[in-house]
């Protein structure tokens, strides 16, 4: 050991270090302790980023470099020092109260400074909203803004998003605001608050803005909800028109339809048969032009057959025509006897 410590330390300096520590053995054991120290101080420089963080490296607090997830090393303090902040955290940040117990069944505390706010036809709300972010720019959310979001009242995030929100509620009426205008609220305040952010260079991403409360002064409260009330009851009379109006027209379209088809199927059927009667009238004319006797008597004869038909007929014999009864109608009289079977009987 001795052997390797004299090849190990060559020149003057070392020679009087060896002298000065060598020499007694308090002082080599001294040597070895101040290296384990050196080494242990070393090892502290060892860090490791986890997913979903980032590191910032700072050398006498000027950020020098930034570490993704994984075992990194820098020069360990008083000389560097190292920032690990959980970048894909989604953080939340409560306007117009505070959460006190989260529960079951939560309990809050209200702050009417931030949540009182006027709209744009001067009226007196009282919105209760919950900003969502994340870190974007580790530098800029570490070193661009003095206490971007803070540690007790997120300051600087406040601030912008009470801001925001003003600004929106501002220019909306109560009424839209209270009902149908909810999600406009949200997205035109995230929207907006991005900006300030950006603007800012707080190098924070706003993710989302819920509304967890948008209520009228206490003392209006009532008169304000059976407003609200009869405007839901409106709506939905309206939707239910709606709905009655798509039901009956498409059925009374269709009807209108089938009336105009049945209509012109039955023009187009009297045409027809009109032009039918009308061609055969022609063609009977035509042959009563040429044999008007003959036609004349066919004509007779065919429309006697068909009256005739549709009547009810009884044939006597003139042998029984004089008689005190010559008909008993026993049986049923809607059978007619054929006239050819009462030819020989004489006429009718």
């Amino acid at each position: 050991m001795d052997k390797s410590i004299e090849e190990l330390f060559d020149g003057d300096i070392l020679n009087q270090l060896k002298e000065k520590f060598l020499g007694q053995g308090t002082g080599r054991m001294l040597f070895y302790l101040v290296g384990a120290i050196f080494i242990i101080w070393l090892l502290t420089g060892i860090y490791i980023v986890d997913p979903g963080e980032m590191g910032v490296v700072r050398r006498f607090g000027k950020m020098t470099s930034t570490a993704d997830s994984g075992p990194h090393w820098h020069i360990p303090r008083p000389f560097e020092q190292v920032d690990v902040v959980k970048v894909e955290q989604i953080r939340s940040m409560e306007l117009g109260f505070r959460t006190i117990h989260p529960g079951p069944p939560p309990r809050i505390k209200s702050y009417p400074v931030e949540s009182l706010m006027i709209t744009g036809d001067e009226n007196l709300v009282n919105i209760r909203v919950v900003v969502q972010y994340r870190i974007s720019n580790l530098p800029d959310y570490l070193f661009k803004v003095w206490d971007p979001e803070g540690v007790a009242d997120q300051r600087t995030l406040k601030d912008a998003a009470e801001t925001a929100l003003r600004g929106v509620v501002g220019s909306m009426m109560i009424d839209d605001i209270l009902t149908t205008g909810r999600a406009k609220v949200q997205e035109d305040t995230r929207v907006h608050l991005q900006q300030l952010m950006d603007l800012y260079q707080t190098g924070l991403q706003i993710t989302a803005v819920k509304l967890q409360a948008v209520d009228p002064p206490e003392q209006v409260q009532a008169a304000f909800k059976d407003v609200v009330s009869a405007k839901e009851d409106r709506e939905r009379i309206i939707n239910e028109a709606e709905a009655y109006k798509e039901d009956i027209l498409p059925k009374a379209r269709g009807e209108a339809e089938q009336m105009l088809r049945e209509a012109e199927a039955y023009m187009e059927s009297k045409i027809r048969i009109s032009q039918g009667d009308a061609a055969r009238f022609l063609a009977m004319l035509k042959e009563y032009r040429m044999a008007k006797d003959v036609t004349r008597r066919r004509l007779y004869l065919e429309t006697m057959q068909e009256v005739l038909s549709k009547v009810n007929k009884i044939v006597i014999s003139p042998e029984v025509a004089g008689k005190t009864l010559p008909l008993l109608p026993l049986g049923d009289l809607g059978s007619a006897i054929p006239l050819a079977d009462a030819q020989k009987g004489g006429q009718p």
